[in-house]
């Protein structure tokens, strides 16, 4: 669905991507004031912070209030930045424009919920609201598609997308898995949004930030949005993920910013020659569909299971050692077998349904 998208409040410099950082809560007005402060002096255009903080569990700091909602405003007066925080409840929204905020953000676990992104819709109708929404918690493209729609059904036009990861069970490395996969398809299916990473809740550590903003960059996204603590040691929340903001300037320096449309006759040619082997490597899967057509009749005709155990078990080996040859990695293999496999299982129960 395209949205006619106004351009947001605020733009890259050109030398450094667009980013809207500032803490996770709003714990003080001098925590808040003090980090503010060292942004602006490093340029910094955009500060967030926390106002009202979900927590997963009860107990936990649930925010300020509309007491924070002062120190934002304290902040654009006296730094000139813009000011942003997360709203998950009308009443969120109109307190936040009562007090002037320039920018609201729409988390993950609003936007898993239609009811909840109605309810903010209607609230916004008639207005020119800035709001960046977080992709839901699962990897639901629909459902975070359907916020937009539903925002743009109401007269926003300032829109933005914010790619903070997915949960899944036992994730040893990231806090949230990323599913690059997600993005880059909602970038596909609305290339004019603008797509902003959240590394901080990506990661989880400050030490994953630097790599993953680049990977975000180098897959074309906008800009970031990094969480920084004058004292991230004594942060009332997620402290491991939060940098000072000398510390996120140290890497945002160190970051390359690629051409997004460049092109020229050497990269065409390459890019010709990939859509040529493309079309080969469909025409083998045919090819290979047509074969597991036929097995799938001698499994009909001699009374055999369709799936055979031992035989994928023997595949997702075998392909695996092939692909370390070719430089394609293990994990890559087992995702692009399994989904042939199912395919092959697909077109055999068919055949075998008809009998």
């Amino acid at each position: 669905m395209p949205i006619a998208n106004k351009p947001l409040p605020f733009s890259p410099n050109g030398k450094e991507p667009l980013l809207i950082s500032g803490p996770c809560s709003a714990e003080t007005e001098e925590q808040v004031v003090c980090t503010a402060q060292q942004l602006r002096r490093h340029g910094c255009q955009c500060f967030r912070a926390g106002v009202w903080k979900p927590r997963t569990k009860p107990g936990g700091f649930e925010g300020n209030g509309e007491i924070a909602l002062q120190w934002l405003q304290r902040v654009k007066k006296e730094t000139g930045m813009l000011v942003a925080t997360e709203v998950a409840t009308p009443e969120h929204v109109e307190k936040a424009m009562e007090y002037a905020i320039d920018i609201l953000w729409i988390g993950a676990r609003t936007t898993a919920s239609p009811f909840a992104i109605q309810e903010l819709a209607d609230c916004l109708r008639g207005s020119d609201a800035c709001m960046l929404i977080k992709n839901p918690m699962s990897p639901d493209l629909g459902l975070w598609m359907g916020a937009f729609e539903r925002l743009e059904r109401v007269g926003i036009k300032r829109m933005a997308a914010i790619h903070r990861g997915f949960t899944s069970f036992g994730n040893k490395i990231y806090r949230n898995a990323p599913m690059w996969q997600v993005p880059i398809e909602l970038r596909r299916r609305m290339p004019e949004l603008t797509i902003i990473c959240d590394p901080s809740h990506i990661g989880g550590k400050k030490e994953l930030i630097k790599p993953l903003s680049q990977h975000a960059l180098d897959l074309g996204f906008d800009g970031l949005i990094v969480e920084t603590h004058c004292q991230p040691e004594q942060a009332w929340t997620d402290k491991e993920q939060q940098l000072t903001p000398d510390k996120l300037y140290d890497i945002i320096h160190q970051l390359v910013i690629r051409e997004k449309k460049k092109s020229n006759k050497k990269l065409l040619e390459l890019r010709n020659e990939i859509d040529e082997i493309d079309h080969q490597l469909i025409e083998l899967l045919g090819k290979r569909m047509d074969v597991s057509r036929e097995i799938g009749h001698y499994k009909r005709d001699n009374n055999i299971a369709v799936l055979q155990p031992e035989r994928y078990d023997e595949i997702m080996v075998s392909r695996e050692l092939l692909g370390k040859q070719y430089r394609i990695s293990a994990e890559t293999m087992r995702k692009v077998f399994q989904s042939i496999h199912e395919e092959s299982i697909t077109q055999q129960r068919n055949i075998i349904k008809r009998k």
